[in-house]
């Protein structure tokens, strides 16, 4: 019900053509959590809770969050998704059944309690996956393989009889006994929720964003973000009056959409009415397929939904942040979860970003009259024994050190220049650091100039005094016009 619903709204509404959405399982920990407390009926109020936080997010331009999740995150995030779904589709492709709540816990059971290969399963999935390889590219872009081979192999299972698995008995009413009423609903109840709505409409938010941030770079089609999360919404509220659950756009629905050729977002309106359809006239032929035949789609989509030529970007040009965010990212989702995978990769690239912010380069020379728009000028005379400091990077808590260890360089010395063009940006530990590298100077009777600031870097220096202690006569365009003045 939530893949027909909301697979309808969002995608009529969405911020882009490709993007398919319905119930994903990395909803379902918080869901078990919210049944578990307040029953089936607390999740149809979450959810709708979780709707109006979404439109809200989107009314206030909050989509653009993706915007500070860097390439190698989202493609990690991509990569580990395709792992989770090729290891969750393992039992159905060999025909058999593991242990384990996790996709990881039950490719671990098949070592520790071992289990027993369908051979009719795992023929008829691996005949799907061949067929899919060698399915025209031109054909499909009118008929998908993904959709022939569900049907040939369907037609197959049911001429050779085959001890298989199949999907099973498909429920043929619009609106499930249990569905979302205000009957019962109280401000105590709504208060209790509030922090699983919150959860819901974040990994919602979250997950939206980066399925339309990796959709997007297999389609070069940017995703309207904040539009998207107004879609969400407006299909989270309306899922549980049917009796659905959230929903948010699904990467491995969206992945097979974009591979088969979509075009528009007609596309994800056709998937619901053919699930409508489907559960209403054709259920009785959609309990018959196999779900070795399943698996097989997915495994392959699994396959390509990976960026492979941005992984093989990343490694073979050797960038290791790049390979550390991506790896970060790629694992915490096979591990963990969603959440804690986004965290963890962005919370790596802040640090290397740190780190690679921290290295201040600085660089010393003398002042030589040869280098003066005019050689003749006899500037040099009164520059005797000067020496110009070239400051490049940004002046940060982390370099503070460096700053303070010039104070000893510059005895018997005439004047000191710093040119600072190449300076992007100074908190206030830099500057701190930095006024009192000029007060040791200026107790030393050294002639300081400051050269080429920046409007930022300029704005922070007189907050914390710097131009003050110096005077405005000491501060230039260049070291040039400094020299010349």
């Amino acid at each position: 019900m939530t893949a027909v619903i909301c697979g309808f709204v969002i995608s009529l509404l969405g911020g882009a053509y490709y993007q398919i959405s319905g119930p994903t399982g990395a909803m379902a920990a918080v869901l078990m959590s919210i049944v578990a407390q307040y029953g089936l009926s607390g999740v149809f109020t979450a959810t709708v809770m979780a709707g109006i936080i979404l439109v809200l997010a989107g009314i206030l331009h909050l989509g653009k969050v993706t915007a500070f999740i860097p390439m190698p995150v989202i493609t990690g995030f991509t990569s580990g998704i395709s792992v989770v779904i090729a290891l969750g589709q393992l039992d159905n492709f060999f025909g058999t059944t593991s242990q384990g709540s996790t996709a990881v816990e039950k490719v671990l059971s098949y070592f520790t309690v071992g289990f027993s290969v369908n051979p009719a399963a795992v023929l008829l999935g691996s005949a799907i996956i061949v067929f899919m390889i060698v399915y025209p590219k031109k054909w499909n872009a009118v008929v998908p393989a993904s959709l022939v081979s569900i049907i040939l192999a369907t037609a197959a299972s049911l001429i050779i009889p085959m001890d298989i698995q199949r999907v099973g008995e498909i429920p043929s009413s619009l609106l499930l006994p249990e569905r979302f009423t205000l009957e019962g609903l109280d401000l105590v109840t709504v208060r209790g929720l509030l922090a699983p709505a919150v959860s819901i409409a974040a990994l919602g938010m979250i997950e939206s964003l980066l399925c339309g941030a990796s959709a997007a770079r297999m389609t070069g089609v940017r995703l309207n973000s904040d539009r998207e999360l107004i879609a969400q919404g407006v299909g989270n509220i309306l899922s549980p009056l049917f009796g659905g659950i959230p929903a948010t756009a699904a990467i491995a629905r969206t992945s097979v959409a974009v591979k088969s050729g979509a075009q528009t977002r007609l596309t994800g309106m056709i998937h619901a009415l053919v699930l409508l359809v489907s559960l209403l006239v054709l259920g009785p032929v959609m309990a018959q397929i196999p779900l070795s035949a399943l698996a097989g789609v997915l495994l392959v989509t699994a396959w390509r939904m990976n960026e492979w030529h941005t992984i093989q970007y990343i490694f073979s040009h050797k960038f290791k942040g790049a390979i550390v965010k991506f790896l970060a990212t790629m694992i915490a989702t096979i591990v963990f979860d969603l959440t804690i995978a986004i965290l963890i990769g962005v919370v790596a690239a802040l640090v290397l970003l740190a780190v690679r912010q921290s290295h201040l380069e600085i660089h010393f020379d003398d002042v030589k009259p040869q280098r003066l728009q005019h050689p003749e000028d006899p500037v040099a005379d009164r520059f005797d024994n000067a020496e110009v400091v070239y400051l490049t990077g940004a002046v940060l808590f982390a370099n503070c050190e460096q700053i303070t260890d010039l104070a000893g360089r510059f005895q018997g010395r005439s004047a000191v220049l710093f040119s600072m063009r190449g300076v992007s940006y100074m908190d206030v530990s830099g500057a701190q650091a930095f006024l009192e590298l000029l007060r040791q100077l200026k107790a030393q009777e050294l002639p300081v100039y400051i050269c080429g600031l920046s409007d930022s870097v300029r704005l922070m220096m007189e907050r914390s005094g710097i131009v003050e202690l110096l005077g405005e006569d000491q501060f230039y365009w260049s070291v040039e016009r400094a020299l010349h003045a």
